[in-house]
């Protein structure tokens, strides 16, 4: 039995999936029909596409692939991949029937289908894999490069990629929602008396100088790499791992501005201070490759509240906000919309990540 990253990572991907199948979350109500009326409609359903079809299967195998994973790797007894796709079919069965409620979602017993055969084929890839000795592979990578108590921070690294997908004020700059905290909150308590309690803001934020532009650029890069620093053992793997995160996240951000405004703007965002401070990031990461992990996890959260405190005392432009609006309305709203939320939030699990790992005693290596 090992630890392993594979059950949080579980976890997660199963309240995405959630999020993304009963999004907007509004309008519930019953509409007078069996709820179970979908499971005997004609196959094929009316309207679907191919995205519809591709979604629904690519939708569901990382799922079945991380729970295979997950019990393979803890001894699970039985069939894990009968576990799965079983586990992957009932999570699909009962958000269809959710649907039923949602004016705004159509229930489909094809979706359901093909969730099923999602779940499947993500469980019998991992299965594969662990036939042919690859998961051994990686538990000795894993050895090899990590402490023991990796796993928190390899899901938040894990994860960093898909938050970099929802396009950002300022490259790299996750964990920007001072204003839309501040706008949710007089929402919610217009026409009480509570409104009177919220602190409001005499004079505007102002927009980030350039200066500030090439610091936040360079936080942003620097606050995963330091992550990756807190569990990797040695110097020669924490620089390679370095190049891959400054190269990972240009690719990321490259391709949100892709999906955002077309791919002849893909690089329009590599404006100077940027190219700066993506060159500056690295280098500076190349630097404290012979931090104790201890002092590294210090430095995280000095740049995590230093990078949060200066991307929340800037205001997101008109131009920027109107751009997202129209984003957020296209075809990929149930699933880019969870880039967004990931954008917001993992700084913050960052920051707690690494406020427990500081405060525990350090193992013995």
């Amino acid at each position: 039995m090992h630890k392993t990253s594979a059950w949080p990572l579980a976890l997660i991907y199963t309240a995405l999936i959630v999020f993304a199948s009963l999004f907007p979350f509004d309008g519930w109500r019953a509409q007078g029909i069996d709820p179970l009326v979908f499971l005997l409609a004609p196959i094929p359903p009316p309207y679907w596409t191919g995205f519809d079809v591709t979604i629904n299967v690519v939708g569901y195998a990382p799922l079945g692939f991380l729970l295979v994973l997950a019990m393979l790797r803890t001894g699970w007894q039985g069939s894990p991949v009968l576990l799965a796709t079983l586990a992957g079919t009932l999570l699909s069965l009962g958000l269809e029937f959710l649907q039923i409620y949602l004016p705004r979602r159509v229930p489909s017993n094809m979706d359901l289908a093909l969730n099923a055969a999602g779940a499947l084929a993500g469980a019998l890839s991992a299965a594969l894999l662990e036939r042919v000795g690859a998961i051994d592979r990686w538990s000795d990578f894993r050895g090899r490069w990590f402490v023991q108590d990796a796993s928190g921070a390899l899901v938040l690294l894990a994860l960093w990629p898909l938050a970099l997908l929802f396009p950002a004020a300022v490259p790299f700059g996750l964990g920007q929602v001072l204003e839309r905290l501040e706008a949710a909150l007089v929402e919610l308590l217009a026409d009480t008396p509570f409104l009177q309690w919220l602190p409001v803001r005499e004079v505007a934020l102002d927009p980030l100088s350039r200066g500030g532009e090439l610091l936040s650029v360079i936080l942003g890069l620097l606050v995963p790499c330091l992550l990756g620093y807190c569990v990797i053992r040695q110097m020669g793997r924490r620089a390679l791992f370095a190049l891959g995160v400054v190269a990972v996240g240009v690719a990321l951000t490259a391709l949100s501005a892709a999906l955002s405004w077309g791919p002849v703007h893909a690089w329009e965002w590599m404006g100077q201070p940027v190219r700066l401070g993506v060159w500056a990031a690295l280098a500076l990461a190349l630097l404290l490759v012979a931090l104790p992990r201890r002092a590294c996890a210090a430095l995280l959260l000095l740049a995590l509240a230093w990078h949060l405190a200066l991307l929340n005392q800037a205001p997101t432009s008109a131009y920027f906000a109107q751009t997202l609006q129209i984003w957020e309305q296209g075809r990929f709203i149930r699933f880019y919309g969870l880039g967004q939320w990931l954008g917001w939030l993992w700084p913050y699990a960052t920051l707690l990540y690494v406020l427990m790992r500081v405060s525990r005693r350090e193992s013995a290596p």
